[in-house]
């Protein structure tokens, strides 16, 4: 089945000036590549910083005026233009963006969600689909500030789903909800995966992301660090240190975090980004260069010595 997304070698960066009229390019995202296949949860995890939410951004074509964007972005086999993007967005690719703040707060729930339309199959599908997420007919005359947070963040999901989408971007989803709450909202995209759509999480939750994901990307300094399925990580088939680290910080694992941070933008290192935190860092791993991304049991890894595997 062919990838209705697919991304290689993405690169991004943003223009600033440090000093006066000193003008410096600060790398974000580098050599980034994934696909995502019709019916298929893909998980980036990673923590603040490692860029998941500019992939998101560059995705949709929305990315501030100072950037500048490398690789390939194919959606359906065609190239993901800036003007594709802007016909499909909100159509076809649709975000749930992390801020319930993206919903207007001076128009009622309705109207939101059929996109202005007043005649009555947009009124009754409209009704339809905020049925599927659990809110009955009279959500439809509420505004935005009379929603609990829940609610608000199921009418964003209704919003996209009332679109039939081919490609749904969640970026941060279920900030601030506990997690029975926020395991509801993720249920509800595997669902739109299995209707067809090809969803694409982006969160800082590793634990939550397992409970729909079918793959797991991993994010570190913005380079993709690994991808593994999502039974890799409770069958112990973790490839690099990293993605093993942050398995072993959530509770249930022990709670065991590595010390140190990982590099600000500005600060990428010339070899392994994660050189400085790795148990397993050698000579090569600190001054070779760019460490190749490389397939390895089944996923990807970018290191030097991979669990389970020899260095390439």
């Amino acid at each position: 089945m062919e990838p209705i997304l697919q991304v290689s070698h993405l690169s991004l960066s943003f223009s600033q000036y440090s000093r006066g009229t000193k003008k410096q390019n600060l790398p974000v995202i580098h050599d980034l590549s994934f696909s995502i296949r019709p019916g298929q949860v893909v998980a980036v995890v990673g923590s603040s910083g490692s860029g998941k939410s500019l992939l998101a951004h560059g995705i949709l074509g929305i990315l501030p005026y100072n950037s500048a964007m490398e690789g390939t972005i194919l959606y359906r086999g065609e190239p993901l233009t800036q003007k594709r993007a802007e016909a499909l967005r909100g159509r076809e690719i649709v975000l749930v963006p992390q801020g319930v703040a993206y919903l207007d707060p001076l128009m009622t729930v309705g109207p939101q969600v059929r996109r202005g339309r007043r005649d009555a199959a947009a009124r009754e599908e409209s009704r339809s689909v905020l049925a599927r997420y659990g809110l009955g007919t009279e959500t439809e005359e509420l505004y935005p500030f009379e929603l609990s947070g829940g609610m608000a963040r199921r009418v964003l999901i209704a919003t996209a789903a009332v679109e039939h989408p081919k490609l749904l971007i969640a970026d941060e989803p279920t900030p601030g909800l506990d997690a029975r709450a926020a395991g509801r909202i993720l249920g509800h995209f595997r669902e739109l995966a299995e209707d067809g759509a090809g969803v694409l999480l982006i969160t800082h939750d590793l634990e939550l992301a397992l409970t729909i994901a079918h793959r797991v990307l991993v994010l570190y300094a913005g380079e993709t660090i690994e991808e593994a399925e999502a039974a890799d990580f409770s069958e112990g088939k973790l490839r690099h240190p990293y993605t093993r680290a942050l398995w072993s910080a959530l509770p249930q694992n022990g709670f065991n975090p590595i010390p140190g941070t990982q590099p600000y933008p500005g600060e990428i290192l010339d070899g392994c980004q994660f050189a400085p935190r790795c148990p397993r860092c050698q000579e090569r791993c600190r001054s070779g260069g760019p460490v190749p991304y490389v397939p390895q049991a089944g996923g990807m890894v970018r290191c030097y010595t991979p669990e389970g595997g020899d260095a390439p």
